[in-house]
């Protein structure tokens, strides 16, 4: 099975990271975990994203907050699927890093999670993954059916509560 790289421009961001990283071991997906700058380390950035192919990754993603430049920096020298998670770390509530992690200029794609949403980010890695994993598809669509029925209890309850 491919590996997940989970990079993250600081560790301030682990917070937020690690609820990627454990939806990935819930999937019992292989990944790796490092910290590296857009904008203070651009030389191990760049050399981490152009070799990622060849150590075995199938989908990268990249957290960031404030410019947020670390998941374009990072698709910019890989072709292999990059997923944005804009970080919520300062006064603009992380709207800054949302638009600067989604307005990729054209022929240089990055997917972007909503503002701290790195649980979707390692389901979205997932999926990406399950397109060659049938075990994936499967432990995915589980948890989807699992899912649907906590909803369906609750609005089971929920019409119980009011409806009688």
């Amino acid at each position: 099975m491919q590996k997940v790289a989970v990079i993250m421009g600081s560790d301030s961001d682990l917070p937020v990271v690690e609820k990627a990283i454990a939806c990935l071991k819930s999937f019992e997906v292989p990944f790796e975990v490092h910290v590296l700058s857009a904008h203070r380390t651009p030389n191990e950035a760049a050399g981490f994203s152009k070799n990622a192919r060849e150590q075995g990754f199938g989908v990268i993603i990249a957290a960031a907050g404030k410019s947020a430049h670390l998941a374009g920096a990072i698709a910019a020298n890989t072709t292999l699927p990059v997923i944005g998670i804009p970080i919520k770390s300062t006064a603009l509530d992380g709207l800054d890093a949302l638009l600067s992690t989604v307005q990729m200029p054209s022929g240089i794609p990055v997917a972007t999670v909503a503002i701290d949403g790195a649980e979707n980010a390692a389901l979205l890695a997932v999926q990406i993954l399950s397109l060659s994993d049938n075990s994936l598809a499967l432990a995915l669509g589980e948890r989807r059916e699992k899912a649907a029925a906590v909803v369906l209890e609750k609005n089971r309850l929920v019409e119980e509560k009011f409806n009688n």
